[in-house]
């Protein structure tokens, strides 16, 4: 049987891991670092329907009001719990929490989360089995599809993750701390269903 590979594009997360496989064309497991978001945890003072007015009013968003994401524009909301919710912007922004504070004013706390979280994209037609031996969480399709959040524990590691499209892509937010055990479990896991790097592209990077 021919042997499966993963690539990941290096960055300031995976700076603290182990040299990786060169890029794979016909990869089945894809990971990269989404570098460069302005990320900040958005939490409701009680008043949640004028809040949710005032953010499809700023940003033409329907603010989740359970585990789902919606996004536009390279804006997006998570809801990650009870009146809170994770704010991701693509393109950086040093602004992005008191931008966000000075438009939801007065109907919701902000708190900027950009250094302190980093986010895995983990696509590829392996990405639902890999995330689903780490989580306690229904992976099936039918279950949890694009759009579709949790907020759950991988490898004692407390993570935010989201579907984005059905490839399947999902997206990972955990402490940047957590980084290197992140990743030792997912060596381990790939190795587990059988996705390895080969041994003579150990050592080579982007």
């Amino acid at each position: 049987m021919a042997e499966q590979r993963f690539l990941m594009a290096r960055g300031t997360f995976t700076d603290q891991m182990a040299p990786l496989p060169r890029a794979c064309a016909s990869s089945d497991l894809r990971i990269s670092e989404q570098l460069g978001l302005g990320l900040a945890t958005v939490m409701s003072r009680g008043q949640h329907a004028v809040l949710t007015a005032r953010i499809a009013d700023q940003f033409g968003i329907d603010l989740p009001s359970g585990s789902t994401r919606s996004a536009r524009g390279g804006i997006a909301f998570v809801g990650i719990g009870p009146g809170t919710w994770l704010a991701c912007r693509e393109a950086a922004d040093p602004n992005w929490a008191s931008e966000l504070t000075t438009r939801v004013s007065g109907y919701a706390s902000v708190s900027d989360q950009s250094n302190g979280y980093a986010v895995l994209r983990i696509a590829g037609p392996a990405a639902r089995d890999l995330l689903s031996r780490g989580a306690f969480i229904d992976f099936h399709p039918s279950v949890f599809g694009p759009g579709s959040a949790a907020v759950t524990t991988i490898a004692h590691i407390g993570v935010m993750l989201w579907q984005l499209d059905d490839a399947p892509t999902f997206e990972v937010a955990l402490f940047r701390s957590y980084a290197a055990s992140f990743w030792h479990w997912i060596e381990a896991t790939s190795a587990a269903i059988g996705i390895i790097p080969a041994a003579d592209e150990l050592g080579s990077s982007q």
